[in-house]
């Protein structure tokens, strides 16, 4: 190989070294608006959840988190998967309303799923953790699946409208006492009332 055929090869290596690195950079750009723009749409629906139920949170004994989980607290007596009356009339407020919310057209594109999870606290009686968290399991899915048929048997325009998107993305699911809430987290010590909840959490597009 002679000094030209060397310097031909190298400009190639230099040229391809160069076109990794612009490739990088372009990727790292592309990835950033990516991020910024699921950041801004979190940060949309989170004003847009406040803004219309904040008045009602504490008549429905409910928060809304910063990940724009809607959180009912306690709703169920314990042990039961039968929907109380009082809880039956704060669904029948809500539901409609989040829907509606929900489906404006700005928001909707980048929703892939609406999940409606049952939480409960940590223990069953006297029974091995083991069977404490599989008969959690069955009543933390009982409730998720009551709540998501009572919302979506509620005879509403807004609710009928959009019966078919529902139906593509509405999940229920059981979640035991997988994910405690604490009163102290430091020291693992459970808030035994908030644990039992049941939340509606948006799932965005980035989450397949």
């Amino acid at each position: 190989m002679n000094e030209n055929d060397e310097s031909h090869w190298m400009s190639i290596a230099d040229i391809m070294s160069a076109l990794m690195i612009v490739f990088m950079f372009i990727s790292i750009s592309f990835l950033y608006q990516i991020l910024n723009e699921k950041e801004i749409y979190k940060v949309r629906l989170n004003k847009a959840l406040h803004e219309e139920f904040n008045k009602d949170l504490q008549n429905y004994k409910a928060v809304i988190t910063e990940d724009n989980i809607f959180r009912f607290n306690a709703p169920f007596n314990i042990g039961d998967d039968t929907i109380p009356e009082d809880f039956k009339r704060v669904l029948g407020d809500f539901f409609p309303r989040y829907i509606k919310l929900l489906s404006s057209t700005d928001l909707k594109k980048e929703i892939d799923e609406i999940r409606v999870e049952g939480h409960t606290s940590k223990g069953w009686g006297n029974v091995s953790q083991k069977q404490s968290f599989i008969s959690n399991m069955n009543l933390s899915q009982k409730r998720a699946s009551s709540v998501l048929a009572y919302c979506y048997n509620i005879e509403n325009e807004i609710v009928n409208k959009h019966i078919s998107w529902l139906q593509s993305i509405l999940r229920a699911n059981g979640m035991s006492f997988s994910k405690l809430l604490y009163k102290d987290a430091y020291n693992k010590v459970q808030d035994k009332i908030r644990s039992r909840r049941v939340e509606f959490k948006v799932l965005t597009k980035e989450h397949r």
